[in-house]
């Protein structure tokens, strides 16, 4: 069976949450549930590192604005994750050539990071906390379960993955002013920090008489 469709849909995860991805994988592939896992990504270190990853990922995605200093972060870690997982993937099944794989799973990652990035921007334009909470809880739980249905269905979460993928790019477009808003309220405030640290002048000494 080809792993394509397990590459593309690990690649979309990963621009998500990319630990999780690692986590779940290698769980997977440490139980016996899929052939499939590289050995490499089953390894005791490995999980306990993505664990403690994940954990904090969990938490400080949950924070308004901390999450988008860490989405700025991760904007390098995200793709190249996945395109290392799905690299991994394809050299352990044989079935599609590495660099083409990561090549899939590194461009995919990023788009969908790229979604992510930017319609949390938009949420963080709203002044309660709640949204954001409940966006974060819903992408973990998206990327467990479609991962989940990858290592089954690899070709019904791929396909599922693409619909998550499509959809968020236009949601993103149609957010688009709102995220604006927010490099624009962002901007003020870097702004009025500055002004508020700039060091005042001595004040000017009398003339002598």
């Amino acid at each position: 069976m080809s792993v394509l469709p397990l590459v593309f849909t690990s690649g979309w995860a990963s621009g998500i949450n990319a630990y999780a991805v690692v986590l779940l994988l290698g769980i997977f592939g440490a139980t016996g549930v899929s052939d499939e896992v590289p050995a490499s990504l089953q390894r005791t270190d490995v999980l306990v590192v993505v664990a403690v990853l994940f954990l904090c990922e969990v938490v400080a995605d949950k924070i308004p604005y901390v999450d988008t200093v860490w989405d700025a972060v991760h904007t390098v870690v995200r793709p190249v994750a996945g395109a290392v997982v799905a690299a991994l993937l394809a050299g352990e099944s044989g079935s599609l050539p590495e660099i083409a794989a990561g090549a899939i799973g590194g461009s995919t990652a990023l788009v969908s990071h790229l979604v992510k990035a930017g319609t949390r921007m938009a949420v963080n334009t709203s002044p309660e906390p709640f949204s954001n909470i409940a966006l974060s809880a819903a992408e973990d739980l998206g990327v467990a379960g479609v991962i989940t249905f990858a290592i089954f269905h690899p070709w019904i979460a791929a396909t599922l993955a693409g619909t998550l993928l499509v959809v968020g790019l236009a949601i993103v477009f149609f957010l688009a002013s709102r995220i604006r808003r927010f490099w624009r309220r962002r901007a003020e405030r870097r702004a009025e920090k500055r002004r508020a640290h700039q060091p005042v002048g001595p004040p000017s000494s009398a003339p002598w008489g």
